[in-house]
């Protein structure tokens, strides 16, 4: 046997949105019923960043994305952001393939916002806004095209030229698009965060009822995107209790008492599987996302399993001798 090894430049020839949110939702099923293995994440904190191991197992299929965030790496002419996948073999823990896995990371966070608002917005929803405009941006933004009747987007970034660009892009897919102010963006029914932000950006006052907000950029300690009280008006929804409790969007709330690990009104798997339901049009509701290796390792055995079939990547034997 060989190991399959597959850049970025491969991984893209496989990436498809409709797919990668069914790939999804098959997974957080599988989450919600047991059916997973999924240690938590572990951690090598450094000066000027970070280094992540996500391990997780679904069904034949094992693996670990080793993540670095190093938000300095701009001076380095490096991404902020690098990440490589490991898929193993359950049966005899024989690496299949190596991967690149920052696209992986970015197309499956995407896809899960679009499979999280296709059960928690209103089915209405048409006017899309979005507070931060880098990469994730566009993967939530195909994702939600893929759910919803999408007339208008409203765009803001603390770089406009971000949110410009983000915009034309927008607008490359028939939709009409603003850069806009914060507080403008925020008049929406569908509302996106994807900022690095470690206070408000999001204020209380700017949230209607019935809105959804894809909580997407809080994913480590002490980061926050939204006003505290936004939380205690909303129906939460998290990824996983336990990453979301350490460092998802309520980890502030939480730590400073204002908000209790009860409080969570579901995971993504129980509204899934129909255990919790969006009760009310008036309803406000979160998704906090803070991202799981069941994610992962879901798309990186989908794209393994095109790249064999369509002969793309290189072979090598690893455990080679001679």
């Amino acid at each position: 046997m060989k190991t399959l090894i597959l850049t970025c430049k491969d991984i893209r020839k496989f990436l498809n949105m409709r797919e990668t949110i069914d790939k999804m939702e098959e997974a957080f099923k599988l989450h919600a019923l047991g059916k997973v293995q999924m240690p938590p994440k572990s951690y090598l904190i450094f000066d000027k960043g970070d280094l992540r191991a996500m391990p997780a197992c679904l069904g034949k299929y094992a693996g670990i994305k080793w993540v670095n965030s190093h938000p300095e790496n701009y001076k380095f002419g490096l991404p902020t952001v690098m990440a490589v996948y490991i898929l193993n073999d359950v049966k005899t823990g024989f690496p299949l393939a190596i991967m690149e896995a920052s696209e992986l990371t970015n197309y499956r966070t995407g896809a899960t916002g679009g499979l999280a608002a296709k059960y928690l917005a209103r089915k209405d929803s048409e006017v899309i806004g979005f507070i931060g405009c880098g990469r994730q941006a566009y993967t939530q933004f195909l994702a939600l095209k893929e759910e919803f009747e999408i007339k208008e987007v409203k765009a803001y970034d603390i770089n406009e030229s971000s949110a410009k660009k983000f915009v034309e892009f927008v607008k490359s897919h028939g939709i009409e698009g603003k850069v806009m102010s914060a507080k403008e963006t925020c008049q929406c029914d569908i509302l996106v965060t994807t900022t690095p932000s470690r206070k408000p950006v999001v204020k209380d006052e700017w949230i209607k009822e019935g809105m959804h907000i894809n909580a997407i950029g809080a994913d480590g300690p002490g980061k926050q995107e939204l006003d505290e009280k936004i939380l205690l008006r909303a129906k939460i929804v998290v990824d996983d209790i336990e990453q979301a409790v350490h460092g998802g969007e309520i980890n502030v709330a939480i730590s400073k008492g204002l908000l209790r690990r009860e409080d969570i009104y579901a995971t993504l798997g129980e509204v899934i599987l129909g255990k919790k339901v969006r009760e009310s049009e008036k309803d406000i509701t979160i998704f906090d996302s803070t991202g799981l290796a069941i994610q992962d390792v879901a798309l990186a055995s989908l794209i393994y399993e095109k790249a064999k079939r369509e002969n793309v990547g290189l072979e090598i034997d690893l455990f080679n001798l001679e």
